[in-house]
């Protein structure tokens, strides 16, 4: 029987021969709590029980079983319980380069670069039934490659094709000095960087720089830096490093602070997000016996 904690803890599915994709299930959302964060990847969710609250950049939404929640890749985003209310929800991570790319040869895409879906939440029975049923069939062990594979693109592209009627996503431009900042940030996530560094490249005083990068980026300077180590920590984590390795690549002090950061942006510990590549080696292992 499985306990009330068991079903807190999150389950993520990964697959080597699908590089692109990532799944997570969480059956009693009470308490994954997340602070607001991006990701690099294309994302999105489906409410599988009961209700939480949205918050997409500026907006705020309440969303309930049957609701599909959809995230561009390095739009801030929390999705949280109500009132410390039981929820559950699925997650698709979706490499954005490789998104694009299907998007493309759609004939979606003018040019074979990213282009932001305008649409947040979809509430229509049909696509949330085929959702889970994508995720029933990469999380169950016994279905054969091609089928996943299949499946996948067979449910992007018709969602795909579907969103492209929707007015296209129109964000602010960024600066130039604020993306050059932001650039950055983004080559040196792993240094010891000071805002007096930064001040100095753009020219801002403290004050004004972060304010305007907040207003810009929904993050501070210093939340945008650890949400990119939080990532690339992730990424050192799905290749199969020591936590503590993970850790000192992804440019944190020691493992402790690594793994407050990482539950407290991804609302997992870095063990549990790591185990799914060790499940998957197991599992591979016992098919091919």
């Amino acid at each position: 029987m499985k306990t009330a904690t068991s079903k807190s803890k999150p389950i993520f599915w990964r697959d080597a021969r699908l590089p692109h994709v990532e799944l997570r299930k969480v059956a009693d959302g009470r308490k994954v709590c997340y602070a607001p964060h991006t990701h690099t990847q294309w994302s999105m969710g489906a409410i599988t029980g009961g209700k939480s609250t949205f918050q997409y950049r500026d907006d705020h939404y309440r969303v309930q079983a049957g609701d599909l929640v959809l995230m561009n890749p390095e739009w801030v985003h929390t999705c949280n319980p109500i009132d410390n209310q039981p929820w559950a929800y699925l997650m698709l991570y979706v490499d954005t380069t490789w998104l694009t790319d299907l998007r493309f040869r759609a004939g979606l895409l003018p040019e074979p670069w990213w282009q932001d879906i305008s649409t947040a939440v979809i509430s229509d029975p049909a696509w949330f039934e085929r959702y889970c049923q994508l995720a029933e069939c990469l999380l169950e062990p016994g279905h054969e490659l091609l089928e996943k594979q299949s499946k996948l693109v067979e449910f992007l592209s018709d969602l795909m094709h579907e969103l492209a009627s929707q007015p296209v996503a129109t964000a602010p431009k960024t600066p130039e000095i604020l993306a050059d900042l932001a650039r950055y940030l983004d080559d040196h996530a792993t240094d010891d960087v000071s805002l007096d560094t930064l001040c100095e490249l753009s020219g801002f005083s403290p004050g004004h720089l972060i304010r305007a990068f907040k207003q810009h980026f929904g993050l501070t300077p210093h939340a945008y830096l650890v949400n990119r180590r939080v990532q690339l920590g992730r990424h050192e984590l799905k290749n199969g490093s020591a936590i503590a390795e993970a850790a000192l690549n992804a440019g944190f002090a020691d493992q402790p602070h690594f793994q407050r950061v990482f539950k407290r942006l991804m609302a997992a510990t870095p063990n549990q997000y790591r185990r799914a590549s060790a499940d998957h080696k197991v599992q591979t292992a016992r098919r091919e016996q």
